[in-house]
């Protein structure tokens, strides 16, 4: 594994002998693997640190669904548990992340198998902080996720429900 590598840059018939370190400038060490890559000179790449980049970018797309269903959770959970101080904030911030979800799972099909364990662990996180936001104990909001999928990605949740029936 090389660390420091000779960088091609494009339109360009130069090589540039600067060091382009994983530890010390991502962004160049970023630039130079491109370029070793297109280049077709595989045996200069640091394919140790790219797996690791790779890994981490699958991982940040996971993250991604993770902390779009935590947020859309503790606002189900917001708006179940304290109806009075419902909003069109809260609204909004729950198509937000229904889109974002959609748009993440759209870019990342195979992440679909991973819906139920991002689920279980986006609601711990939407547990605590419902109930940080509320003031309401903890306890008093399910342990377990209490909203299967159809729920989460369908369930009206519109200000109009605000509204009683007489008006």
């Amino acid at each position: 594994m090389s660390t420091t590598t000779s960088k091609v840059r494009p339109g360009s018939n130069e090589t540039s002998t600067a060091p382009a370190r994983y530890e010390d400038d991502l962004y160049g060490w970023v630039e130079a693997q491109i370029a070793l890559l297109k280049a077709g000179r595989l045996t200069e790449v640091d394919a140790e640190n790219i797996a690791e980049e790779l890994a981490d970018a699958g991982h940040d797309q996971y993250d991604k669904l993770e902390s779009a269903l935590s947020v859309l959770m503790m606002h189900l959970l917001k708006w179940d548990h304290q109806a009075t101080h419902r909003s069109r904030s809260w609204v909004n911030t729950v198509h937000e992340q229904r889109k974002r979800i959609t748009r993440v799972l759209r870019k990342n099909p195979s992440l679909k198998s991973r819906i139920p364990e991002a689920t279980e662990e986006g609601y711990e996180d939407a547990r605590d902080n419902a109930a940080a936001e509320t003031g309401i104990a903890k306890k008093l909001f399910p342990k377990v996720c209490p909203y299967d999928w159809s729920v989460i990605t369908t369930r009206v949740i519109e200000f109009d429900d605000l509204r009683s029936p007489e008006e």
